[in-house]
């Protein structure tokens, strides 16, 4: 083909492709924002747990245990009056939930940029197909 005859780039085209990069640069950023939520969340019991066992209390931590995991909260495995101990098990029961929650808000992550690399690599091949009629 010849320089004369080649097609010429069209520069709204280019924008429109431009932009599907955009949106899957838009995706990883939101995703950047969402993906520390499960740790924020584990540090934050954490330190709620440490201060209702500084202060000693049991009313606090039994609800703590009852809102966090109310199938276990019922019958503990530790003694009632073994504070540190209930604290320990209720700690390990919330990074063990925290620690689910986290690889499933991951795998969502994962699917949400994956879809939105495909629709733009589709949108992005409609439009270089589109461009060369």
């Amino acid at each position: 083909m010849t320089p004369e005859n080649r097609p010429r780039a069209n520069p709204s085209l280019i924008g429109f492709l431009a932009m599907a990069f955009v949106v899957v640069g838009l995706t990883g950023i939101l995703a950047t924002y969402a993906a520390p939520l499960p740790l924020a969340r584990a540090l934050h019991l954490e330190a709620v747990l440490d201060q209702a066992l500084a202060r000693g209390d049991v009313a606090g931590i039994d609800a703590l245990a009852a809102e966090f995991a109310p199938s276990k909260a019922v019958a503990p495995e530790v003694p009632p009056a073994d504070l540190p101990g209930r604290v320990a098990q209720l700690r390990a029961r919330v990074r063990q939930g925290l620690s689910e929650e986290a690889a499933a808000a991951a795998r969502r992550l994962r699917l949400l940029i994956g879809v939105a690399t495909l629709a733009g690599a589709l949108f992005g091949a409609a439009l270089m197909g589109v461009g060369r009629r």
